[in-house]
């Protein structure tokens, strides 16, 4: 660790252990995207399996995460080994989701829906094994309320980067004639299966972990811990929000192809616009750290789940053929998507904070289960309302054509509903509970109970 501290003492993290840190994300975050481009098609069209059943699969083991998550938490809270408590659980879930993902990605022989549900399902698992203690050491590498943002800035930037090497190699594989899901799946597999285990094993063996805090005074778990939970209105403020920002984010990822295709007519310039807004929010990462910095984290994410509203409000102006205009909103738009993500985790950690104050323990491993069940509603809130409300418009993708009032209802409901539910979180985050200031006194008050 560096010798530079902060007025209060705490050890600062210089770049290179942040770097070190969040560079495992960099193959993790490309674990779950094939999942969702690929997997269904492969398995339906490639080995033949009925669509329906590998629909039902893969969202059957998705729901054991609901399971699986708590308890995932609570285990890499409470177990305590001379390495810490959450390495060993990368160290342990590396090699299972290496070993799943590539039974998943390259399948051999013959394969059925059996093999597919079983394999997802160790695949969801080891992924939760993998991700909830690493997101919470990240929440713990740091007591400062501005480096908290940068070491969870670190981490999305690396799986930003993670998203565009993954469709930068679909587009080089496309122009060498690779236009196979077997293929693809192949190069992606074999880029996760090597890499990862090199990350994380530079990663834990060079970045350090935070002892557990544990205070003097009351304790509380069990039941009386989960009431604490309830009445901690940082934390249900930030839950309902997540929940908002994530549902109108994904109503619009559902629609986004639909809209290309059906409204613009560029379906195949989908992987370039996915990647001309993933590298711009990259790009504008550092902005909003700097404006987290100046105005709080909580008004900064406030801003950035508002700028991507906002743009939405635009999308209905889109009409055929308008792919400069409309590719420009997208890129607009989604400069800020990173911003979400960082800031969400960084106003986390310090929730976190307030908790062990009141429960005499560090749960960094349960509440981001909690965080995690919360998106992964969202998610299937999204994609609900994504799919459902322009069926109920008269929009169906199969029809040979559709009226101009059926597809400004699409464009209305992509564009329009997100940034109604986004815009909900306003009043929640705007004047949130824990300031820089506030943040200061609970650490102050966890240094002073500190056993």
């Amino acid at each position: 660790m560096p010798n530079q501290t902060f007025p209060n003492n705490v050890p600062t993290l210089n770049h290179r252990l942040m770097a070190l840190y969040g560079l495992p994300h960099l193959t993790h975050s490309m674990v779950l995207l094939p999942l969702v481009l690929f997997i269904p098609s492969y398995y339906a069209d490639d080995l033949a399996l009925p669509l329906a059943s590998v629909g039902m699969a893969i969202a059957i083991s998705r729901l054991l995460d609901v399971f699986t998550d708590p308890i995932m938490g609570i285990l890499s809270d409470r177990w305590h080994t001379r390495w810490g408590r959450r390495k060993p659980w990368l160290v342990l879930g590396t090699p299972l989701l290496v070993l799943s993902t590539w039974m998943v990605f390259v399948p051999g022989g013959k394969v059925s829906v059996v093999y597919l549900f079983i394999w997802t399902s160790l695949l969801f698992l080891s992924f939760d094994i993998f991700d909830l203690p690493y997101k919470a050491w990240g929440a713990e590498l740091s007591t400062d309320y501005k480096e908290r943002s940068r070491v969870a800035a670190w981490r999305e930037a690396f799986g930003a980067s993670g998203h565009i090497f993954f469709l930068l190699i679909l587009m080089v594989m496309g122009f060498l004639g690779y236009h196979g899901n077997r293929e693809q799946l192949l190069v992606i597999a074999l880029i996760i299966c090597i890499c990862l285990p090199l990350f994380v094993a530079l990663a834990v063996s060079k970045v350090p972990e935070r002892p557990p805090e544990q205070l003097n005074g009351p304790s509380h778990l069990g039941w009386s811990g989960m009431k604490l939970v309830f009445r901690n209105q940082a934390f249900i403020r930030t839950l309902i929000a997540l929940v908002l920002f994530g549902t109108g984010l994904v109503i619009q990822a559902t629609l986004h192809k639909m809209v290309l295709k059906h409204i613009v007519g560029r379906s195949e310039l989908f992987s370039s616009m996915i990647l001309a807004e993933t590298f711009t929010s990259l790009v504008v990462l550092p902005a909003w750290v700097w404006l987290s910095d100046r105005i709080g984290k909580h008004r900064a994410l406030t801003f950035a789940g508002a700028w991507v509203g906002l743009w939405g409000l635009a999308l209905p102006l889109v009409g055929h053929g308008d792919i400069e205009l409309y590719v420009t909103l997208i890129v607009f738009r989604g400069s800020s998507l990173a911003a979400i993500i960082f800031l969400s985790n960084s106003i986390a950690a310090d929730v976190i904070d307030h908790d062990t104050v009141a429960s005499g323990h560090q749960r960094t491993g349960f509440y981001f289960s909690l965080w995690g069940m919360a998106i992964k509603m969202a998610i299937g809130l999204g994609v609900f309302l994504g799919t459902t409300l322009p069926s109920l418009y008269g929009f169906e993708p199969s029809a040979a054509s559709h009226s101009g009032a059926t597809e400004f209802a699409l464009m209305r409901i992509y564009g329009w509903l997100p940034c109604s539910i986004m815009l909900l979180a306003f009043p929640l985050l705007w004047n949130y509970p824990i300031t820089r200031e506030k943040q200061q006194e609970l650490r102050a008050q966890i240094e002073a109970r500190r056993k």
